[in-house]
């Protein structure tokens, strides 16, 4: 016969954040960032805490993704027997061996919240989609040895190195995980494989995005101002700032700060985590600031309403141009050879125009300036530069 209790299967998938009873000490617990898992308190007949009262505990029954409705009131009322029998569940109760594509969804939810964005868990989880879970994933993950991390890494170890590098760390920290629980045991195979140079060495070869030589740039500004399109604007704005390609098209209006001349890009679309302040000059401010009249969420909207340019759109409007000895994200290093060739700026000035980290650690924990000022000056003598000006008006001490 068929457990029952309050919750249904529709439920478990739209409930919103917060604990929501089953009944009988069962509770799916939905997380702020969305994950959901099972737990069961009980009451262990006979044992006390530590101040004298009923021995009432949570277990953790798994995440709802994995572990279904009419599983976890299984699970919930096994331990509930052990329970009343006087038996503490978390030594007493039978743990079955999850699959590892069973134990690694779990392991993904849980670490969702610790992502800078999105983007990233998905991508976590998606590097084992597409390499392990073909090859290990219906397998116990207490069975995982060499022998199965080999047969997910050799084939693309040569090939995608950087995607097989990934794919290592990901199946580590899995099988980590599952040795904390108590659901493994011994050396993780990963790290057995690399300490003996199983695998062959791969030379990484550093790739670099093509760069524009510095002193071409104001002849291909000059050939974008005659452009209309959305993402001639963009990319003007991108050569003027110095920005990352989705700096830009995420930037939203209530980034900028028309007044203070300010624009602040938060951490969530930063490489560094952390919110950036870039100082705005004349030219920027005139790209943007007829844009307004659209009315819309995002300052470069692309096709659809409310929604950014496409993150290709400047790179197709460079192969449009006949440009195809540069990048969009080389006009960075555009800008970073002539501030350190034409103007002779400060390097940490130059460098915090790029949102770079300078220094080590403890040299970053001293540096609470931003240097916001002297950047202005230099963004201002870059932007002069573009347009026509020498660039070298202004004194950067």
């Amino acid at each position: 016969m068929a457990l029952s209790g309050k919750l249904t299967k529709k439920l478990v998938e739209n409930l919103g954040p917060g604990r929501h009873g089953d009944g009988g000490g069962l509770y799916l617990v939905v997380d702020p960032s969305g994950a959901r898992r099972w737990i069961v308190r009980v009451t262990v007949k006979g044992q006390k805490n530590r101040k004298g009262a009923p021995l009432r505990t949570d277990f953790g029954l798994g995440g709802a993704d994995v572990v279904p409705l009419y599983q976890a009131r299984e699970r919930a009322l096994e331990y509930r027997r052990m329970a009343k029998q006087g038996l503490n569940p978390r030594y007493n109760a039978k743990q079955d061996v999850p699959t590892f594509e069973e134990f690694a969804r779990q392991v993904h939810i849980e670490r969702l919240p610790t992502w800078k964005n999105a983007k990233h868990g998905a991508q976590w989880i998606n590097t084992l989609r597409d390499y392990a879970f073909p090859k290990i994933g219906r397998m116990p993950v207490d069975s995982i040895g060499q022998p199965e991390v080999l047969m997910c890494l050799s084939p693309v170890w040569t090939e995608k190195h950087e995607t097989a590098r990934r794919l290592s760390q990901r199946i580590k920290i899995v099988l980590d995980v599952a040795r904390a629980k108590d659901f493994r045991s011994g050396e993780n195979p990963v790290t057995a494989i690399k300490d003996a140079g199983v695998l062959p060495k791969v030379s990484k070869k550093a790739r670099h995005h093509r760069a524009m030589d510095w002193r071409a740039v104001p002849a291909f500004y000059a050939d974008l101002r005659q452009r209309n399109a959305m993402a001639a604007k963009a990319l003007m704005f991108t050569c003027l700032t110095a920005s990352r390609t989705g700096e830009v098209l995420g930037m939203r209006w209530d980034e900028i700060d028309a007044e203070a001349r300010l624009w602040t890009c938060p951490p969530d679309r930063m490489k560094t985590g952390e919110a950036h302040r870039v100082p705005l000059a004349d030219e920027m401010l005139a790209i943007i600031e007829p844009l307004r009249a659209m009315q819309s969420e995002y300052v470069f909207e692309g096709q659809k309403r409310h929604k950014p340019l496409s993150n290709m759109s400047m790179l197709m409007l460079l192969r449009r141009m006949g440009v195809e000895n540069a990048t969009v994200h080389g006009l960075r290093s555009a800008f970073r050879d002539w501030a350190a060739e034409s103007a002779n700026a400060p390097r940490e000035v130059a460098e915090m125009c790029l949102s770079h980290r300078i220094g080590s650690q403890v040299e970053q924990a001293y540096a609470r300036s931003d240097l916001l000022e002297k950047r202005r000056l230099l963004m201002e003598r870059w932007t002069a530069f573009i347009c026509g000006g020498s660039g070298k008006v202004l004194q950067i001490a």
